[in-house]
């Protein structure tokens, strides 16, 4: 099950798709290298690919944070990926002034976890008639996101993906409940596991974000055994380097291995 996304790379023949690129636009060459190597392994497995990058990042942890390159340059590299590539791409808005501008690159619109229950966003997104793909709040339910699908309907857009993230029950730590997944999926959408998202430790004491990057594999292959359609997770060639959340991401020459066991699970399904 998936939403109609234009210059999708392969129909799904039965495979979960891929969400993946770096956190955030680094610089001008960044995206696109990354973007390129992802792709050439995807192609090879036949898993549908989504290119993601965040064109500026509005919630860091310290004000002196890696914020962007700027809006509209970051934008504009995001879309050349896509049509270097013919694949669609996903970046993450905050307001209805962005959703607005973002609508004018990439082919889907991504809410940030912490905003799933902002009624003016959603709206505002789903009037773009983008795809909207809706990362489930680390406070919220499964089976409270109808809620948030509901207002995209409202403004008439039925192309909503749902995204599991962990929820949290300390400070400063996650817990996913694999439970979600099916639970999501009874709202008749596809639903996606935030692999490196789910690893991390938010707000430690230097104002930075840790992770377990090591987990990645056991979180990625629990969530396909439950039947996720699909799999998102943020890559960088050097993770310690990364500007932004390079605690839990995957080292990018280690993607094609990972997604291999992922389509070996999938076919044993």
């Amino acid at each position: 099950m998936f939403p109609d996304v234009p210059k999708l790379n392969h129909t799904t023949k039965g495979n979960f798709f891929l969400i993946a690129g770096p956190c955030v636009v680094e610089d001008e060459k960044m995206p696109m290298e990354i973007a390129e190597k992802i792709f050439r392994i995807t192609e090879s497995l036949e898993i549908p690919f989504i290119f993601k990058a965040s064109y500026k990042k509005a919630n860091r942890s310290r004000v002196d944070s890696f914020a962007g390159i700027g809006d509209k340059k970051a934008l504009e590299l995001i879309r050349k990926v896509g049509e270097h590539l013919n694949i669609p791409t996903l970046t993450d808005i905050h307001t209805e002034e962005e959703a607005i501008r973002a609508a004018l690159y990439v082919d889907v619109l991504q809410i940030p976890a912490f905003l799933c229950r902002q009624t003016e966003l959603l709206i505002a997104a789903g009037k773009t008639e983008k795809v909207i793909n809706i990362k489930k709040g680390q406070f919220a339910s499964a089976s409270s996101m109808k809620f948030a699908i509901e207002k995209i309907n409202y403004a008439g857009n039925k192309k909503v993906i749902l995204t599991e993230r962990g929820n949290s029950y300390g400070y400063q730590d996650l817990v996913v409940d694999f439970r979600n997944i099916p639970e999501m999926q009874r709202l008749k959408v596809p639903v996606v596991m935030d692999v490196t998202h789910s690893l991390q430790q938010p707000n430690q004491s230097a104002g930075i974000t840790g992770g377990h990057p090591e987990l990645i594999e056991t979180i990625a292959k629990a969530a396909i055994a439950c039947g996720a359609d699909g799999i998102f997770l943020e890559t960088h060639p050097h993770p310690a380097t990364a500007k932004s959340d390079g605690a839990n991401m995957l080292r990018l020459d280690l993607l094609e291995g990972l997604l291999t066991k992922l389509v070996r699970i999938r076919k044993a399904l």
